[in-house]
């Protein structure tokens, strides 16, 4: 044991602990001092007022000094296990009261609950059975090291609970971070965050933070403290970010694909002029700034995110028409093959006469082509050999895109669309058939990964809002179930706007009924409403994913032409359907779908002249997660809102890995959802650091935390 000051961060937990305790740490990857005193604490148990046990009130948060009476672990009638110890102040008893799975769950809270042991308990007091008790309190015993003075004198401030298990709890960890910091020179201990940047965000500096984190006196020394490793955190990953973007910078170039003025032999030029309608604003804003990432010698990284119908499509195409005028080559991913058919149609429908053949059989200006995985052997050869002979082609289609086969001349532009539905790795994979091809991706709602990524400067988001004119609004409404008569008003709904000319959308979230689930199903939903009497003699037609390609072609063509006004269908109808006549859709168990899946679903209607109407049917209850989603895509048609919505509830995945979502991420305290506007600090804080010192020799503590980094989050930067 080393007793004076000497300790510094890189030391081994070893040299400093009891043995045993730097083992039982080794299970929460903590190997050294910077390891230990980087554990952050979950959250801290705030002091209760101290009271003897006669003076306590139902409902009230307390700490109690006492000694244990008794305590034995009692089996459950309905299942698992409760430990009861029974706690004296020397006149008035309480009980403690503690739940767990299993026998083994509570072994070591009896081993350190046991009678004659004494500590200070914390928690809110209740009654059962008209006796007191405190459920799960937060305590910490008097051991030889820490007297009850001591004792008394801690549960008057904050208590720092830690990540921990049953071999070892939190008090263990706590203990051990104050036997190091003790033995910490705070000397050579050196600081991360720049003193320059410390002083202009009023940051603690790291020996304090270290203090205040693990040893607060109260709750206005350990969230500054918490404040200034967020702030650190992010400031280190933006470095890290930062640093990857200039060596790629450097090392990744690609022939500009520069615009053409003229409009009588610029693609672009020629298909502004054909259009039958007026760009937006926000159109030609972002088409003048794509225009200009193409033109450099560096890819292009951009994030398009838009409204469902405000017109993505046109400004992707444009970009698409750029690098073909320069000599290049384009592709478009989509996720489903409806979806690669209707782009394929519409564009080639938008390009008119730059995508028929000439006169006398010459050669179209652009080449659209389509592959997807039902493409018969005549189309796909014919594809496969425009890509490869250089022509200026623009390859629509689905993962088929990605196959070993699909060889590109020059691919100058990969644009993915619905880029929700793709992973990091399947957008890499076609961008990797190209020099360095730039890249578009584009949304209506970011998945909560690519909103981090946006935040951590990894793609450049560009936002369009504005809709194009006549485009009517969708009005949304939830239907409970339980109400009879609201049900029975829905499918009457229906059958008004089928006599009126209009298509419907029933959507359902499984294909087939099944005795293990009560959720709404395609071929049950159809059956029932070809004999709803609301709906007698309308057309009615199923489609979904197990559905040959083309019989699900001739489905929705039905339904477009209106031959069958309605449709049911599973989210295979999410994305890309496009007819401007459907203006109504029901989504049953709408509770059982994402945020991002119900906006997705929603912009199928209301394309066309006529105003949209949305029902989200639901048996959830309102203050269920479910309940809840359904309630936020009911409340707004801002898919920039329910992004938001959907990143706060299901958190932003593995920043510095694959996951698009969850709550396993390689960041520690930072939480995209929230912190914002410190990640845009530390940005700009990083790319000036690294304008005037890009290899960092003058803040060698910054480096070092880079060079710091795990494994994995250093290859998965590469991937980001």
């Amino acid at each position: 044991m080393v007793n004076e000051k000497s300790a510094s961060l890189t030391d081994p937990l070893e040299s400093l602990l009891p043995e045993r305790i730097a083992k039982q740490l080794i299970a929460f990857d903590l190997l050294t001092v910077d390891d230990l005193l980087r554990y952050h604490p979950r959250k801290y148990a705030d002091p209760g007022k101290q009271l003897g046990i006669e003076q306590l009130d139902v409902g009230e948060y307390v700490s109690v000094f006492g000694e244990v009476v008794s305590a034995e672990v009692l089996a459950n009638a309905n299942g698992g296990y409760r430990l009861i110890a029974v706690i004296t102040d020397g006149m008035h008893q309480l009980n403690l009261t503690f739940f767990g799975k299993s026998r083994e769950k509570l072994a070591y809270r009896l081993r350190e609950l046991k009678p004659g042991a004494r500590g200070i308990f914390t928690g809110t007091v209740s009654q059962f059975n008209l006796t007191l008790q405190l459920t799960h309190p937060d305590y910490a015993m008097v051991s030889e090291a820490h007297g009850e003075s001591e004792i008394r004198l801690q549960a008057t401030k904050p208590i720092p609970l830690y990540p921990a298990n049953g071999k070892t709890p939190t008090w263990v960890i706590q203990k051990a971070i104050e036997e190091v910091l003790d033995q910490l020179d705070q000397n050579s201990v050196a600081d991360s965050i720049p003193k320059a940047v410390c002083d202009a965000e009023n940051l603690l500096p790291v020996t304090t933070a270290f203090e205040y984190l693990h040893r607060p006196d109260n709750e206005a020394q350990w969230r500054p403290a918490r404040e200034r490793f967020r702030f650190e955190e992010a400031l280190v990953l933006q470095t890290a970010l930062a640093q990857k973007r200039l060596q790629d910078a450097k090392s990744t170039k690609r022939r500009p694909l520069p615009s053409s003025q003229s409009i009588t032999s610029s693609r672009v030029g020629k298909f502004d002029q054909s259009l039958p309608f007026t760009l937006t604003e926000g159109q030609r804003r972002i088409g003048d700034l794509l225009s200009e990432d193409l033109a450099a010698d560096q890819p292009m990284q951009r994030l398009l995110v838009g409204e469902v119908g405000s017109g993505k499509t046109v400004v992707a195409l444009r970009a698409m028409l750029q690098a073909i005028d320069a000599g290049a080559q384009a592709a478009l991913l989509a996720p489903t093959e409806i979806l690669a058919q209707q782009h394929a149609r519409s564009i080639t429908k938008l390009l008119g006469p730059l995508a028929q053949p000439g006169p006398f059989a010459a050669a179209p200006e652009v080449r659209v082509e389509l592959l997807t995985g039902s493409s018969m052997t005549s189309d796909r050869r014919k594809a496969l050999l425009s890509t490869i002979s250089g022509e200026p082609v623009l390859l629509i289609g689905t993962h088929a895109l990605l196959e070993e086969k699909v060889k590109f001349f020059d691919l100058g532009l990969v644009v993915v669309d619905e880029q929700q539905r793709f992973g990091v790795e399947q957008r890499d994979k076609l961008r990797a058939k190209g020099s360095n091809p730039h890249l578009l991706v584009m949304t209506a709602t970011p998945i909560p990964r690519t909103i981090a990524l946006t935040a951590f400067g990894d793609l450049d988001m560009v936002e369009l809002r504005e809709m194009p004119p006549g485009r009517q609004p969708i009005s949304s409404y939830v239907v409970h179930t339980d109400n009879k008569r609201w049900v029975e008003r829905t499918w009457e709904r229906v059958a008004e706007e089928v006599k009126l000319g209009h298509r419907v959308f029933v959507v359902c979230p499984r294909i087939y009924d099944t005795e293990e689930s009560e959720l709404a199903s395609v071929d049950a939903v159809l059956a029932d409403l070809q004999v709803n009497l609301a709906l007698s003699g309308i057309p009615i037609e199923a489609v979904h994913g197990q559905m040959k390609a083309d019989d699900k072609d001739a489905v929705m063509q039905r339904f477009a032409s209106g031959v069958t006004p309605i449709v049911v269908a599973t989210t295979v109808i999410e994305v890309g359907v496009d007819i401007p006549e459907a203006t109504v859709m029901v989504i049953l168990d709408a509770d059982r779908f994402g945020i991002s899946q119900l906006h997705q679903l929603r912009g199928r209607i209301g394309r066309g002249a006529e105003p949209g109407l949305c029902l989200l049917l639901t048996s959830a209850d309102p203050e269920s997660s479910g309940g809840q989603r359904v309630a936020a895509v009911a409340e707004t048609n801002d898919g920039f809102i329910l992004a938001q919505k959907d990143l706060e509830a299901r958190a932003e995945g593995d920043v510095l890995g694959v996951k698009q979502s969850g709550r396993n991420s390689s960041l520690k305290l930072l939480r995209v959802a929230q912190d914002g506007e410190i990640l845009e600090k530390a940005r700009n804080y990083a790319n000036g650091l690294l304008a005037a010192d890009p290899e960092l020799n003058s803040n060698p503590a910054l480096k070092q935390a880079i060079a710091s980094l795990s494994d994995t989050q250093q290859a998965n930067l590469v991937k980001s």
